[in-house]
């Protein structure tokens, strides 16, 4: 098998997975990261990330100006979109993105295309791992057949193939890739030792070697699942006690005394992993016979918490005898979760329709949503200051850190109502 340092890396899919991934690789090894977004890739070069997972000065202290392939055994990181780039890599990583669509049903089509790329550049003896989240089976099910016509190569003879599901958490700068314990798993057991041995070169927290590729495929889906469903849980608690007319938040902190009491707390379940990672698992069960209950029973939950919230304020308002109508709600926060640009699947959009629905004018203000972005894929305007205006009501739906020491009655009318979904704020009428 491979000597380590004839590694020679290729991470197809440059976003809040493959930069991080491939920066840390290319402190070792010669590595190529390809994205088809020719826009991302000139970003890039430049040293800059938009996704902030890797800094700045991190980044152009890696960075290559030609690719590290053509040199002899030199380490750092080459971005580029064209494909001949990655034709002689020899290890190739895939962490491109796997959605849902509007009937949340997953979409493989990411997973398709980036198969198909590879599969014009695989050569014999090469490995191919897959680190995006799929349902147990997709890899070998899906993605190596795919490998298989388009190279013209035979799977566990000329090419091999692993699964290490990524655990990166967007926005979170202490448990950064190489600081979390890494799942990994090959096609054979040669190659599982060969793929675990990779990972554990660049990952300090050290990692788990899965006996299966399913195996691997089915923790990580089970991982997010299970986090969607105790917060399903808690969000029904906050139900409850909003109909008995009682904290919430004070009651899980009392609960939270006991050892072995799981700290969940209540909110809106967004973004690439736990809002939709439960309808792969829950797709592969339907499709053998099997209807999951609880799964689907706690996404149905969580998916509801925006028109709830949304009707919550307004009964709020309506107890203080303010005019719905035509009113105007200053909403904080648009990404799916604090300090952090991502907006992918972001149920706060959800507040805002459900707002919108009640014939209530939403001002939206986030200091990490790209506007652009927001605009592109919601419609929605994001405003980069807070308007010299006084509102109505004002909501918290985004625990960022800039909103934390805002004086937010300055910006509200006399009798006016705040909501603080995430239970952040010392004063606030009502929150979940």
């Amino acid at each position: 098998m491979f000597v380590e340092k004839q590694y020679k890396i290729a991470v197809i899919g440059l976003g809040y997975v493959g930069l991080p991934l491939a920066r840390l690789f290319a402190t070792q090894y010669p590595v190529v990261g390809f994205d088809i977004n020719q826009k991302r890739i000139e970003e890039l070069n430049t040293g800059v990330d938009s996704t902030l997972e890797v800094e700045n000065d991190v980044l152009k202290a890696i960075l290559k100006e030609e690719n590290p392939f053509n040199q002899t055994a030199e380490n750092g990181l080459y971005c580029s979109a064209d494909m001949k780039d990655i034709q002689d890599a020899n290890i190739y990583i895939i962490t491109v993105p796997t959605p849902v669509d509007k009937h949340n049903r997953p979409d493989l089509t990411p997973l398709y295309k980036s198969s198909e790329t590879v599969g014009k550049v695989l050569s014999e003896g090469d490995i191919v791992i897959y680190e995006s989240t799929v349902y147990p089976g997709a890899t070998e099910e899906e993605c190596i057949p795919v490998l298989e016509k388009v190279s013209g190569l035979k799977f566990n003879q000329d090419f091999f193939a692993g699964y290490s599901p990524e655990r990166i958490n967007p926005g979170d700068k202490e448990h950064t890739v190489e600081k979390i314990l890494k799942v990994t798993s090959g096609s054979t057991p040669e190659i599982g030792k060969t793929v675990d041995a990779l990972y554990k070169s660049v990952i300090v927290a050290g990692t788990h070697l899965a006996p299966t590729i399913k195996v691997a495929e089915a923790a990580k889906v089970i991982e997010n699942s299970q986090r969607d469903i105790n917060i399903a849980f808690v969000n029904e608690l906050a139900k409850i006690f909003n109909i008995l007319n009682i904290d919430t938040h004070a009651v899980l902190k009392a609960a939270g005394t006991k050892w072995n009491f799981l700290p969940f707390k209540p909110g809106l379940v967004g973004g690439h992993c736990i809002g939709v990672d439960p309808y792969y698992l829950a797709q592969k069960a339907q499709e053998n016979g099997y209807h999951p209950e609880i799964i689907l029973a706690g996404r149905r939950l969580n998916d509801s918490m925006g028109q709830y919230v949304a009707s919550q304020l307004v009964k709020t308002m309506i107890k203080k005898k303010l005019t719905i109508n035509d009113a105007k709600v200053l909403n904080l926060g648009i990404t799916f979760k604090e300090n952090c640009p991502d907006v992918r699947n972001t149920r706060a959009v959800d507040v805002i329709r459900g707002l919108e629905d009640y014939a209530l004018h939403v001002t939206t203000f986030d200091p990490w949503a790209n506007s652009g972005e927001v605009e592109h894929e919601y419609g929605l305007t994001v405003v980069s200051e807070i308007p010299e205006e006084k509102f109505d009501a004002i909501i918290l739906t985004v625990a960022h850190k800039q909103f934390i020491d805002l004086n937010l009655k300055d910006y509200l009318k006399e009798n006016g109502v705040i909501y603080d979904v995430k239970g952040i704020l010392e004063e606030s009428d009502s929150s979940l």
